[in-house]
């Protein structure tokens, strides 16, 4: 029998507990046909030789924002501005370039105020150096957003009788000018001067964006929030995806969440939609599960409570240093438990954005109340984050099968920030490890990109050692997960949070052929971040080579 391709001389962990190890895999219409023996004697139109190099199952990641992040590679990169006397720097330098430019947007990316001694840029100086050219800047966490008077004055803050959205804040100073800083949902004030982006924008947002995915082994991804709310980019926003798969400028497979202000109120027989002939969802019945294995519909994404950085995350003990702030809910819970439960019972399952265990709470409980009333739905149910959760809010959720999706990616860069916002007595309630995995919880690894990076190996390290920048191992050394358990979140245990495990998530004959050749072993590695993707293959094409990619 002639295959495709024949992979030969490489350690491969195939996480497939029937057969765990092999040398030799054989590839056929994108799909893996056997290892070893059972291609023995088998010849191929390409063979690859990676002796020394070990082989692991693609890596997915459940939870990232792929067209914002493509969008912001073209504008100013402000993680590495220190001071804000260098941020100021970089955007009057963006400014003068834009100046032949007229009405174009000073946009930037990646601002964290602990860059800056804790503060934020002053609105006046912004003014200075932008004058009425709009400004939008970006914070990493994605739930604050910067911008100047000019481009406050075009969103309508300064119109008589403005108030603040529903879920969000225009925050101001003790004069009562605003201080350029936009809270949560707000920031759809800013965004609906940019919306919607074009499919041609989209594409090639998304051409840039998966290359580089394949650069880190990421094979399958699941976008947070698509279509409608202050997350989405367009009303039509799958139609790029589409146009991007037909063009061979998706370089991952990508399953994608609507979110819940993408859906509309829908009434149909009445005896749908467990007899109530209404609920709430797309037209022509479109739900989750819909697509190929290339491209399809996940769970619809529900935005609960905010960000940790932020302190908008909705917790049930004030943060500390910030006497009488909680956090706070984006909506009011009894509107999420309807609108909630009117997207399931028309089918669809539901990923809640909980940070704060306040959230927490109320996601579970709504998940919960529909898994008892309508029994599942195509896909599992999710909690997206799971930042801050109590020991009893971890027993609960494993008990109900949902998935969780807590970003080991974000301790290094971030965890110092969180545990001293939320003290030592949480600590150990932060973007937990161990304790969801003996548990019995699933565990989705993820990045939340570009809130964190999407070095899927750095992230493996990180869920093994949990070290902060600045040393503390947060929760403690007893919850980091062994090397197989933190590889396992990235692929098989992802693949069952995405509902994917049928096709991928492991190597086993039947199953796609995804999979990430590496420099060495992940489970041997003293350090996992410092190994090398030689490679990336999906459907049994390489879309990343390290041996042929000119540097």
């Amino acid at each position: 029998m002639k295959l495709d391709r024949i992979i030969r001389g490489a350690n491969i962990l195939t996480l497939d507990r029937q057969r765990p190890t092999a040398h030799t895999m054989g590839i056929l219409d994108g799909r893996v046909v056997g290892f070893d023996e059972e291609v023995q004697g088998c010849t191929a139109y390409s063979i690859e030789d990676f002796t020394g190099a070990t082989i692991v199952p693609g890596f997915i990641d459940a939870h990232c924002h792929t067209t914002w992040w493509g969008l912001g590679l073209s504008a100013v990169d402000l993680h590495d501005a220190r001071g804000l006397d260098s941020l100021y720097d970089l955007l009057e330098r963006e400014t003068v370039r834009l100046s032949a430019e007229p009405g174009a947007w000073v946009k930037g990316t990646g601002f964290n105020h602990k860059h800056h001694d804790g503060q934020f840029p002053d609105i006046r100086r912004l003014d200075e150096l932008t004058g009425d050219r709009p400004l939008y800047l970006r914070h990493v966490s994605g739930h604050l957003s910067i911008t100047n008077s000019a481009t406050l004055r075009l969103a309508g803050v300064f119109e008589p009788g403005f108030s603040n959205p529903a879920g969000g804040a225009v925050l101001r100073d003790a004069e009562g000018y605003p201080t350029g800083v936009i809270e949560e949902s707000a920031q759809s004030l800013i965004q609906n001067l940019l919306l919607p982006y074009s499919v041609p924008q989209i594409v090639r947002a998304l051409d840039d964006a998966t290359t580089r995915y394949a650069e880190q082994g990421i094979t399958s991804f699941t976008e947070a929030g698509i279509g409608g709310g202050w997350i989405g980019h367009s009303p039509i926003e799958v139609q790029a995806y589409q146009q991007a798969l037909r063009d061979n400028r998706l370089h991952a497979r990508a399953q994608l969440m609507p979110t819940l202000d993408a859906l509309r109120p829908l009434s149909a027989h009445a005896r749908d939609m467990h007899d109530t002939g209404h609920g709430r969802g797309i037209d022509l019945g479109i739900g989750a599960g819909f697509g190929n294995d290339w491209l399809s519909l996940g769970p619809v994404k529900v935005f609960m409570d905010g960000s940790l950085l932020g302190a908008t995350a909705a917790v049930t003990e004030d943060y500390c240093g910030h006497p009488h702030n909680s956090g706070y809910l984006l909506d009011d819970p009894q509107s999420y438990r309807e609108r909630v439960t009117d997207v399931y019972r028309a089918g669809w399952p539901i990923a809640l954005h909980a940070i704060g265990d306040a959230a927490i709470d109320l996601a579970a409980e709504i998940i919960i109340d529909c898994q008892d009333r309508f029994g599942p739905n195509a896909l599992p149910n999710r909690i997206e984050h799971f930042g801050i959760s109590r020991p009893d809010q971890v027993d609960l959720i494993a008990r109900a099968g949902i998935a969780v999706t807590p970003q080991a990616g974000f301790i290094g860069p971030l965890g110092d920030q969180f545990a001293e916002l939320v003290g030592v007595e949480r600590e150990g309630w932060l973007y937990r490890g161990r304790t969801l995995v003996d548990a019995g919880a699933i565990l989705a690894g993820s990045s939340d990109l570009p809130v964190a990076d999407n070095n899927v190996r750095r992230a493996l390290q990180s869920s093994v050692d949990r070290k902060t920048e600045n040393g503390l191992v947060l929760g403690g050394p007893g919850e980091g997960l062994t090397p197989e358990e933190a590889l396992r979140s990235y692929t098989e245990w992802a693949a069952i949070a995405t509902g994917t495990i049928d096709s991928r998530g492991t190597l086993a004959r039947g199953k796609l052929a995804d999979f990430v050749v590496l420099s060495g072993s992940p489970l041997a590695a003293d350090d996992i971040g410092t190994l090398d993707v030689i490679a990336t293959v999906v459907d049994g094409h390489f879309s990343f080579d390290s041996r042929t990619t000119a540097h």
